[in-house]
């Protein structure tokens, strides 16, 4: 099979696809279960099939988001009037359901970057910068740059290319009522909503292939180090007999399990938990915990680690695959309020049909109905009257 070699693997060399339609079969299938997922009543990733009550509440975080109101106003700002057609939603919209890692344009909405000039594209950037950590920002900026990367190897601008990602806003910018936005493109989801000085930054997804560019424009350019080595480290801190009560299975998945269109599935609560663990091991899973909630922007960050840190009782951590210096693995945290993942992935862009560590996805939840911020809305809505434009909520006077 032709094509460019990096870090001694082959690069895949297929058919260009058509987008949007037709799909090949797997893609087809694919979309038809987004559709489904859609057309579902959302409830949320769950352990055993119902929702847990009483997990989220409205309150004041004593962080103020005036600055990621702000940063959404510019970007609305910055586009034409056609451009802010295609990027606006309704903030209950299931648009937001509607994001896919996949690169063959899958159910693609917004308005993509690659089609606006470079002061809508930084104005657009300001969202991220607002919502998430420096780090949070340089690991998303730097998943861009690896699809670039990906383009280099592939020559495919059709599927790969570091502005092929899609910005949509999802209500009305606001200190007070709710809203939201979103970035979808391949290897980068990010849903953040916002209700006050409230936010949820789930489902964030984060991949990469390559994980390591060793030529092109963004050589040198790295993802995933600290996720993958620390992942590694804590299950090095656990005995044998742990690591095999961690160990729920030896193939890894086909991709983190809480992917796209996954919005309602059941999840049991496996592998080893916190409870159960020496102080040095919980550290351990604590500090690999804030490496992910480390990835929102500084207050509600630690805000969101508290959160997690209350159900540390109940949290659970599991693997998949070998325990050596090179095996590719998947592990996952997971408590009430928060799903993790982590999954070494066989070969898409790379002729390599098994699992390597050169291809990663992360993925982040807020189980039990509280991805895309949904349960704070529904508290939102019973606590306000929406239906009438002149209750007292509409004329802004609760």
């Amino acid at each position: 099979m032709d094509g460019p070699y990096e870090f001694g693997m082959r690069t895949r060399n297929r058919t260009p696809a058509v987008a949007p339609f037709p799909l090949p079969p797997p893609l087809q299938r694919m979309l038809d279960l987004g559709k489904a997922n859609l057309e579902t009543p959302f409830k949320g990733l769950t352990a055993d099939g119902t929702v847990a009550p009483g997990l989220y509440r409205i309150e004041k975080t004593g962080h103020a988001l005036a600055d990621l109101v702000a940063a959404a106003r510019r970007y609305l700002a910055a586009l034409t009037p056609a451009e802010r057609t295609r990027t606006s939603f309704t903030v209950d919209s299931t648009a937001w359901q509607a994001w896919c890692n996949i690169h063959p344009f899958m159910m693609r909405h917004g308005q993509c970057l690659k089609d606006l000039g470079a002061d809508a594209r930084e104005a657009a950037f300001g969202l991220l910068r607002a919502s998430l950590s420096a780090a949070g920002f340089q690991s998303a900026r730097d998943v861009m740059r690896l699809n670039e990367t990906v383009l280099e190897l592939t020559g495919r601008p059709e599927e790969y290319g570091e502005w092929l990602y899609w910005i949509s806003i999802m209500g009305e910018p606001s200190a007070t009522e709710p809203w939201g936005w979103q970035i979808d493109g391949h290897h980068l989801i990010v849903n953040c909503f916002v209700l006050g000085d409230q936010m949820v930054l789930t489902p964030n997804f984060m991949g990469s292939e390559p994980v390591h560019a060793r030529t092109g424009r963004y050589s040198g350019t790295r993802v995933f180090d600290a996720e993958e080595r620390d992942g590694h480290l804590f299950m090095g801190t656990l005995s044998p007999e742990q690591r095999a009560q961690a160990t729920i299975g030896d193939k890894l998945p086909f991709d983190v399990m809480a992917t796209a269109f996954h919005d309602n599935d059941t999840m049991p609560y496996r592998g080893v938990r916190w409870a159960e663990l020496a102080r040095g091991q919980q550290e351990a899973m604590e500090s690999l915990i804030g490496l992910y909630t480390g990835r929102i922007r500084p207050g509600h960050a630690e805000v969101r680690y508290a959160e997690v840190k209350r159900h540390l009782e109940s949290t659970w951590f599991a693997w998949i695959g070998a325990f050596d210096e090179t095996s590719p693995f998947y592990y996952r945290i997971h408590n009430p309020v928060i799903l993790i993942e982590f999954d070494h992935q066989s070969g898409i862009v790379y002729d390599n049909d098994h699992h390597a560590r050169n291809h990663i996805h992360t993925c982040v939840r807020t189980p039990n109905g509280n991805d895309y911020g949904k349960d704070l809305l529904r508290l939102h809505y019973a606590r306000h009257d929406h239906s009438d434009p002149a209750s007292p909520h509409r004329q802004g006077k609760d």
